[in-house]
């Protein structure tokens, strides 16, 4: 099972606890009022004010963290295509007859990085395409080498060409290691848990009503069901609603431009 798919089973449980937790306390809070009509609620305001304030805190820590790995992941599509774009000019440093099959191992290059990220939410296709470039990155790199040593080539071909080539490749491991970076899973369990908790308060304070208020139980359920749904779908931004392969077509314009 994906992560998104888990998400959404996740948000759908947890839409369906809230209404059972909210109905609880209700039925609670409406025993203790028959019971203790005066101090039914002493000093259960703290307590509801401590959890709706840990719950909300922990929403916004979780929200901010998951939209800042999102803009970090765009801007590392961005830095790759900058990389790659860079490596790719200085190959006119090379002897004349050593540049067109560079120029070709480019293009294969990066035609597999892009077919990698095209094949998502497959994760095993996306892997052997991804694997396959980063076998590539072995023969480029020994091509350059050897023509830059080359007869004809440019003096300042070996200074120039390797480090743009060394900042190509390593941008491919930090986005690899970026697609694995998550908050530990014990601050989603601890979300839930704090949610069906404010739930159970919520529904405690709703004791003494004549009827259910069905628009402020229903709208609180999915309101915080939608909230960790989103927050886990920027977390895996290939896999859900909210995608950035809006941003890989910077690396598809800079592989028409190499033609």
């Amino acid at each position: 099972m994906s992560e998104i798919s888990a998400a959404s089973l996740l948000s759908l449980g947890l839409f369906i606890g809230i209404l059972i937790l909210l109905e609880a306390g209700r039925r609670i809070g409406e025993r203790r009022l028959r019971r203790d009509p005066d101090g039914a609620r002493a000093g259960t305001g703290a307590v509801e004010g401590a959890i709706f304030g840990l719950v909300g805190l922990l929403i916004a820590f979780t929200f901010s963290g998951a939209a800042s790995r999102f803009d970090d992941r765009r801007a590392l599509i961005v830095q790759e295509t900058n990389a790659i774009g860079t490596a790719y000019l200085r190959i006119d440093l090379l002897p004349e007859g050593a540049r067109e099959s560079m120029r070709e191992r480019f293009r294969r290059y990066l035609d597999a990085r892009i077919e990698g990220y095209r094949k998502l939410p497959d994760v095993e296709a996306a892997r052997v395409a991804l694997t396959q470039a980063n076998t590539m990155q072995g023969e480029i790199w020994a091509s350059a080498i050897t023509a830059a040593n080359g007869e004809g080539a440019s003096p300042d071909a070996l200074k120039l060409l390797l480090p743009a080539l060394n900042d190509m490749f390593d941008i491919t491991t930090t986005r690899n290691n970026a697609t694995w970076i998550h908050p530990p899973k014990i601050i989603y369990g601890m979300l839930v848990v704090l949610t069906l908790a404010s739930a159970l308060m919520a529904g405690y304070g709703m004791a003494g009503s004549n009827g259910r208020p069905w628009l402020h139980i229903v709208g609180f359920a999915l309101a915080m069901a939608l909230a960790v749904y989103i927050i886990i779908d920027l977390e895996y931004p290939r896999l859900g609603l909210i995608r950035v392969e809006g941003f890989d077509q910077a690396l598809m314009d800079l592989r028409s431009g190499m033609q």
